[in-house]
């Protein structure tokens, strides 16, 4: 009988899977406490409480990563599909799927070119919308009551735009201080774009006429803000027209696409958004200058004038002198008395009497035309009833002639011989080998005499039908 066989003695202790999960995690804790991982972020996901869960892949590999909403609230970059980005955090394990992933507390691009890459792409997409459309821009206004600023506080930027003012035209400036960079700066910047569109013109806070938004020069990560979609959404929705000043002139954000105008420096601003208050006051002097002389040339000119017309004037001694010789002669005609008086009336009552006759005159015209009027009506109308008597006569002999023709004549059975000199009435004119031409109704047949008169041999020419009622024969 053989022995049972024994059960092999282990002397490694067992553990339980959770033990185990958790021996797993500190090791890879303990082992991988910090950590850098390059990557490009594949399928970002915003959970209902605040964290984010993605993953980091490379040609051959995928990391799980989530991002703890503290964190998340921090972070100056926010995670999109596609981006190659260094995340900054710790490896841990998830014994609940017996996984291992990346908690990140900070995320940041790969370099400059991938950088530069997500904000050409971010150009792009706004651009499609048409946020950079150059007839959504405004025009500056001349002259501004009232300028905004949006810019730090506390940096050279402000000093150097209030100076810039107040040396080219004194005017109010309002300055809504944010942050330029940095966690939130993009919010701030923003907000104060909608607060200043948001004020009530006339208000206790004078609403601006026109908004420069600020920062000095750095790089491209210092003024990324300035490129966030929050800011450029904002500047291009503005009412207020818009200077973009950000960084030096060789910077470029994408805010300066949305501004109505954009100035390579704060201090270049300062100068578009008003003009030179020497300059405009000498610009004022020349026209008044101008216009002084052109006034002092038209008065001259009038003067000219006046002078001409008061030569033209006779002297008032003449003008007294020719009354007085009027006057005398109407004395004169006076003393004429009352013969030329009587003979001014006659000569009236000729002219009157004469007007009478001619009056007279005229109304014998005028009854003579009205008979003549209506002699002229008679002669139409017995000339219209004389053409129609005429007419008919006209068709009654033409009914008549229609009845008397040879055609009437050959439609009812007879036939005309014709010669070379007309038609053919006797026998002795159609001698032997003499050649003729029958016409009956529908047509004509050729025939040559032959033999003594009275002997004729047709040649049949054309065909004909024979007439109704027979046919008719020889007529020789």
């Amino acid at each position: 009988m053989s022995e049972p066989a024994s059960e092999p003695i282990h002397n490694l202790p067992a553990f339980t899977v959770s033990e185990l999960s958790a021996s797993l995690k500190r090791t890879v804790e303990d082992a991988y406490g910090y950590v850098r991982v390059r990557g490009e972020i594949s399928q970002p996901k915003m959970a209902a409480s605040g964290h984010c869960y993605l993953r980091l892949k490379d040609e051959t590999a995928v990391l799980d990563g989530v991002i703890w909403r503290g964190s998340m609230a921090k972070l100056k970059l926010k995670p999109e599909e596609g981006m190659d980005v260094i995340a900054t955090g710790r490896i841990t394990t998830y014994p609940g799927r017996s996984s291992y992933q990346i908690v990140i507390d900070s995320v940041e691009l790969a370099g400059v070119g991938a950088l530069l890459k997500l904000l050409e792409d971010r150009r792009k997409a706004l651009a499609a919308e048409g946020l950079f459309d150059e007839d959504r821009k405004k025009a500056l206004p001349f002259l501004p009551q009232v300028i905004g600023v949006v810019t730090s506080p506390t940096g050279a930027v402000i000093r150097d735009i209030i100076h810039r003012v107040q040396d080219r035209f004194p005017m109010p400036v309002i300055v809504w201080p944010v942050r330029v960079q940095g966690e939130g700066a993009a919010e701030e910047v923003a907000a104060a774009i909608n607060g200043f569109n948001a004020l009530t013109p006339g208000g206790d806070l004078p609403r601006p006429d026109v908004l420069i938004v600020a920062r000095g020069g750095g790089s491209l990560e210092d003024l990324w803000a300035f490129n966030e979609e929050i800011v450029v959404r904002a500047a291009a929705a503005s009412a207020i027209p818009l200077i973009s000043a950000v960084g030096h002139e060789t910077d470029w954000t994408l805010i300066d696409y949305a501004a109505d105008r954009r100035a390579p420096t704060p201090t270049a601003a300062a100068e578009m958004a008003v003009p030179v208050r020497i300059e405009l006051v000498a610009n004022v002097q020349q026209r008044a200058t101008r216009l002084l002389q052109i006034i002092g040339r038209q008065l001259s000119e009038l003067k000219i004038r006046l002078d001409g017309l008061v030569r033209g004037i006779p002297r008032l001694d003449a003008v007294v002198a020719e009354k007085e010789q009027t006057l005398d002669g109407l004395v004169e005609r006076l003393k004429l008395g009352p013969r030329s008086l009587l003979q001014a009336k006659v000569q009236d009552l000729n002219v009157l009497a004469a007007k009478l006759n001619l009056s007279r005159f005229g109304r014998d015209i005028e009854r003579n035309s009205k008979d003549l009027f209506q002699l002229h009506a008679r002669l139409a109308r017995a000339a219209m009833r004389a053409l129609a008597d005429t007419l008919s006569a006209a068709e009654a002999l033409a009914t008549r002639l229609e009845s008397v023709s040879p055609r009437r004549v050959l439609e009812r059975g007879y036939a005309i011989v014709w010669g070379e000199d007309g038609p053919i009435t006797a026998t002795a004119a159609a001698t032997a080998g003499t050649h003729i031409n029958i016409e009956f109704a529908d047509g004509k047949v050729g025939a040559r005499v032959e033999g003594e008169p009275g002997a004729v041999s047709t040649r049949p020419q054309a065909k004909r039908k024979p007439l109704p009622g027979g046919n008719q024969g020889s007529l020789f």
